[in-house]
């Protein structure tokens, strides 16, 4: 075996072998706890933006692909640019949490988050950023929010379920009531990760080996390997989904397609695309096997913001920070909105 071929095996073999990678390295602080939830803050040491960020991530996953590591880092490239920065982390359900449902996660979580936010910054605006189903969340959250929302962002965030290629035939079903899922979900209570984890690589790498195929290709290049590792362990890492939120994102969303539709009630009140009226920014990717941009553009034609702008991305779901620089177009857009 050559040396070149040599090298790569032997890093290939050392990468995949290795404890799990240190994430979560851009110092924080939490400034509010609720349940398993945590708001963490981000403080930035050239703060030049007068609007604080909130990130709202998935519910899936755990949120360190934000903070992947030096370099990879989206907080850590936010807060050198001049943001200050939050994040709320969601946490890891246990079983106790199985009864959470949409509203919970949005009135009890995201509102009193981003309450939370601006009391702490003393902010007289915040802007939410919302990445997958995060992002949708954000969405509802903004057509609700008595809070001042100055902006939104959307990143490849799911608003219009009237088009779903993926599971599309077993998605028919459900909303044909031909097939129903309650019994399954109640028995279960708390979605285990295994379960979640196997949905989405169905999706995104139908092949199980793919990944290590990838790494095999540069394991010799030390740190692109060390971004594989932390990547892939992100990648490992879903959590426990409340059966009770997925119950009733499967009706008001799959089913019914509710918020687009603007018939979606959270907490007694109707979440309508049109009751947005901040600064919107949504974005798609054209790699994204797991939300295709046909469920992310007609968020701007229904909100009633002035300001809105759609940007499609050269990249797939997890498009991020990229030698330790927040992606121009993002950048530019936010600059020109936080002071």
């Amino acid at each position: 075996m050559n040396t070149p071929k040599l090298n790569r095996w032997t890093g290939f073999i050392k990468t995949v072998s290795s404890l799990e990678p240190e994430v979560g390295m851009t110092p924080r602080t939490a400034v509010w706890k609720k349940n398993k939830a945590t708001l963490w803050h981000y403080p930035s040491k050239n703060k030049k933006y007068k609007v604080p960020l909130f990130l709202i991530y998935s519910l899936i996953n755990q949120p360190f692909i934000l903070d992947l590591g030096p370099k990879y880092s989206l907080i850590e490239a936010l807060t050198s640019s001049g943001y200050e920065v939050y994040l709320l982390d969601f946490g890891i359900p246990g079983y106790e949490d199985k009864d959470l449902t949409m509203d919970d996660y949005i009135l009890r979580y995201i509102k009193k988050g981003v309450q939370r936010a601006l009391l702490h910054s003393n902010a007289a605006e915040i802007t939410l950023v919302g990445f997958c189903m995060g992002g949708t969340f954000a969405a509802i959250y903004a057509s609700i929010a008595e809070e001042p929302i100055r902006n939104v962002v959307l990143s490849v965030a799911p608003i219009d379920f009237s088009q779903t290629p993926v599971f599309s035939e077993a998605l028919n079903m459900l909303k044909n009531e031909e097939i129903d899922l309650d019994p399954i979900f109640d028995a279960w209570g708390l979605i285990p990760p295994s379960f979640v984890k196997k949905g989405i690589r169905i999706v995104t790498v139908p092949i199980s080996y793919s990944p290590y195929l990838s790494l095999l290709s540069y394991a010799d290049d030390e740190e692109r390997s060390l971004k594989w590792r932390r990547f892939n362990y992100w990648a490992d890492s879903h959590i426990p989904l409340s059966a009770a939120a997925l119950k009733q994102m499967a009706v008001d969303f799959e089913k019914e397609n509710k918020f687009i539709n603007g018939k979606l009630v959270i907490g007694g009140r109707l979440a309508k695309p049109e009751n947005i009226t901040a600064n919107l920014f949504a974005i798609g990717a054209s790699y994204d096997r797991l939300i295709p941009i046909e469920q992310i553009v007609p968020i701007i034609d229904h909100v009633s913001s002035i300001d809105k702008t759609f940007h499609i991305l050269e990249g797939g779901h997890g498009s991020l920070a990229k030698d330790g620089k927040a992606p121009d177009y993002l950048d530019a857009w936010l600059s020109a909105r936080s002071n």
